[in-house]
């Protein structure tokens, strides 16, 4: 991995081509890497988005504070504040989906900033499901969970790093919307539809970096943020920077501020050995300086060191339209053309069309049959002399889930009125209020 632009195997790393990047470790026995890999934005990485505890990250109405330290432009170090509004809660797990998601987006060849895809199709490439013991069911349920929890985040920044800009800005942006079948026994492909300004905050290749999926998979949640962390730093450091550990467990990785220095200690333990295990970390040392305070360093492992070999060829076969595509009656063949004929948001929005239509109205509505229907429809889109018919659009707003209300517009002004107003009033809030998660009705008690 490098941060110039360009993968060691030649992939372009802001379009991600393919998820299948084969790499050759130096054992005995060649094993790939990057076949899955995830997308992590560099500064949200620096801290966590969320309570580890799953009894506090799962509230209403929760706000989860943290912050990291960076340096700016004229080499000062400087502390930045993060605040993620999650009026549904927010669980460690869903940075999974998260990450996952936005890997699946990036692999395709015109997303527009969509991802339209069965579940079956994003849970299989993620491995969260298989043809044997892990074949769904709990797995959906979890991941429609996950994502109405991560469509309701509301993200906040005093001085969040823009890689298009080079500079650090104030920013508000949430993660995601989605817009799902009404009826949960349809065929219909799901509708993921990332916020324009967090993707632009993601796509440049400044602002991202690719981790190896299945590692992360396989970690605890705590283990999957330092993970994230030393993915960031080590392919450029050798060590990472001496942190202080109550904010390396606290902000850093989520564990409650309440907790004993000691108890921090022994969960941080924790994590660097699983690490180290996987050679991601070399050796680490915990280093006494005052009484209660400890220093963290963390040295790179051999894992960071390994090369990755082969080309990334995209195949039709890994489109999320495939097996949608198959399902409507067309031979992989005839498939394949369409998805190299056009473009790929709008042969999806003619397939959802079919699928709608063949589950609303039956295969009556067809004069010859569903392919024949989506052939003759987007050929025609395409020249611009076909639109979506009435129905279709009244049922994509019916299923929309982004649905503003006057009252909820108000809340959202009020809370970023009280987080980047007079800079004087909101220092004196911090000391006030201290950190931690809280919930909106505490910070609007003021207002």
């Amino acid at each position: 991995m490098n941060f110039a632009g360009v993968a060691s195997d030649g992939c372009v790393l802001p379009g991600l081509r393919n998820l299948k990047c084969a790499t050759v470790m130096p054992t005995s026995a060649p094993r790939k890497r990057f076949e899955r890999p995830g997308i992590g934005q560099l500064s949200l990485v620096e801290h966590s988005l969320c309570p580890l505890d799953a009894r506090r990250g799962l509230v209403d109405n929760l706000v989860h504070d943290a912050r990291y330290q960076f340096t700016d432009a004229r080499r000062r170090r400087r502390t930045a504040r993060a605040r993620v509004f999650c009026p549904l809660g927010l669980s460690a797990n869903d940075e999974l989906y998260l990450w996952g998601l936005l890997a699946l987006t990036f692999a395709q060849r015109d997303h527009g900033g969509e991802l339209l895809a069965t579940p079956h199709w994003c849970l299989r490439r993620l491995e969260l499901i298989d043809q044997h013991a892990r074949r769904g069911g709990r797995q959906y349920t979890q991941f429609a969970t996950a994502l109405r929890r991560l469509s309701a985040v509301t993200y906040l920044n005093d001085s969040f790093y823009d890689p298009v800009r080079c500079e650090h800005r104030r920013v508000s942006f949430g993660f995601l919307s989605y817009s799902l079948p009404v009826d949960p026994d349809s065929g219909r492909a799901w509708r993921i539809g990332w916020d324009p300004v967090f993707l632009n905050l993601v796509e440049p290749v400044a602002g991202q970096f690719r981790f190896d999926l299945r590692i992360y998979r396989e970690l605890d949640p705590a283990s999957r943020r330092l993970f994230l962390f030393a993915s960031k730093v080590f392919p450029r450091r050798s060590e990472l920077p001496p942190m202080e550990l109550r904010h390396l467990a606290v902000d850093v990785l989520g564990f409650a501020p309440t907790l004993e220095t000691r108890d921090l200690k022994a969960k941080l333990r924790r994590c660097l050995a699983r690490l180290t295990d996987l050679a991601v970390i070399s050796e680490s040392e915990i280093v006494k300086v005052a009484v209660g305070n400890y220093r963290v360093r963390v040295a790179r492992g051999t894992y960071f060191d390994r090369q990755r070999t082969g080309t990334c060829k995209p195949t039709f076969e890994e489109s999320p339209l495939w097996e949608s595509l198959l399902g409507l009656g067309f031979e992989p063949n005839a498939a394949a053309r369409l998805l190299k004929r056009y473009p790929h948001r709008l042969l999806g929005e003619w397939i959802d069309i079919t699928q709608a239509a063949r589950e609303r109205f039956g295969t009556g509505f067809f004069r010859k049959s569903p392919m024949a229907y989506l052939v003759d429809s987007v050929s025609k889109a395409a020249r611009g002399t076909r639109t979506p018919p009435d129905w279709w659009r009244e049922l994509a707003r019916q299923e929309s889930t982004r649905e503003a209300n006057a009252q909820g517009v108000d809340v959202l002004a009020r809370i970023r009125s009280e987080l980047f107003g007079d800079a004087q009033q909101a220092e004196q809030r911090e000391a006030d209020s201290g950190a931690g998660p809280m919930h909106i009705a505490t910070i609007l008690q003021s207002s």
